[in-house]
């Protein structure tokens, strides 16, 4: 396993021709800097408001997605994955507004790609960390097409937005990719791996160092997981808010939507 190398780019209001073919060739770029400290330290303050809210009303799914509890250093109970938080914040909506993040529909091209405001799962927080009682520290290989199948439509490109809450050194585990596999034929992409289940180190795997209020993107057909920290307690606390960029048909969902198979599928086998 090795550093993904990669530029340094900042996100601005139009991507370059290095940026476009760095990511055509490895389906995966990350911009520095996207959010600064303070825009950081607001955004972990509302994840605690809500989570607040949220436990003290007894709410368990949000538009058919279920949430996934945890329990925090103290032994209260915590929510370790949320999700449409930009329904639920003015200041997550603001962030999905940002017209940064409308430019990187570019890298769908020829598709025409949107923000998934009110699709699939929303704005989602994953909060790893290891306490006695954490019920979310990693996630086994996966892409992110059976979705599309599914929901009974073909697979369809799609970007993972992900906007990172605190510093991960490498060492300290997160994401894991393989870059090059969003090229894979559609055979290996759905039968590769076991789903959710493999967390075993790939050879062709690269990680990241990532620095709070970076931004990755990576294409939804790349092979990605998330690698366990090799520590515990609150050195092990690595929190990202990723959102989706779509292409195909529009499906909102509403407070009256169904839980999906696929993440009836994912809790079992993730932990």
């Amino acid at each position: 396993m090795k550093k993904f190398e990669c530029p340094f780019f900042e996100l601005g209001t139009e991507l370059t021709q290095e940026q476009k073919a760095l990511f055509e060739k490895e389906g995966v770029i990350i911009f520095r800097n996207f959010i600064p400290m303070d825009t950081v330290e607001l955004y972990r303050e509302e994840i605690k408001r809500i989570d607040n809210l949220w436990i003290s009303q007894g709410v368990t799914k949000v538009n058919g997605i279920p949430l996934k509890f945890g329990e925090d250093e103290h032994g209260h109970k915590t929510i370790q994955r949320m999700c449409f938080l930009n329904k639920y914040s003015e200041h997550f909506a603001a962030l999905l507004r940002d017209p940064r993040l409308q430019v990187l529909t570019e890298l769908l091209s020829p598709y025409e790609g949107r923000i998934s405001e009110d699709e699939k799962d929303g704005l989602i927080l994953n909060n790893y960390v290891q306490f006695p009682n954490s019920a979310f520290t990693h996630m086994g290989w996966h892409t992110d097409c059976p979705r599309d199948l599914f929901l009974g439509q073909k697979i369809m490109p799609m970007l993972n937005v992900g906007i990172h809450l605190d510093t991960v050194p490498f060492e300290n585990g997160g994401l894991r990719v393989i870059p090059g596999t969003h090229k894979q034929s559609t055979l290996k992409m759905l039968f590769g791996k076991k789903y959710f289940v493999d967390h075993n180190p790939d050879k062709r795997e690269v990680g990241f160092d990532i620095q709070a209020g970076d931004l990755t993107v990576h294409d939804g057909r790349l092979w990605h997981r998330a690698q366990k920290s090799p520590f515990n307690g609150e050195p092990s606390r690595r929190r990202v808010m990723y959102v989706p960029i779509i292409t195909g048909k529009y499906m909102p969902k509403s407070e009256k939507s169904p839980t999906p198979f696929y993440h009836r599928l994912a809790s079992r086998v993730q932990n």
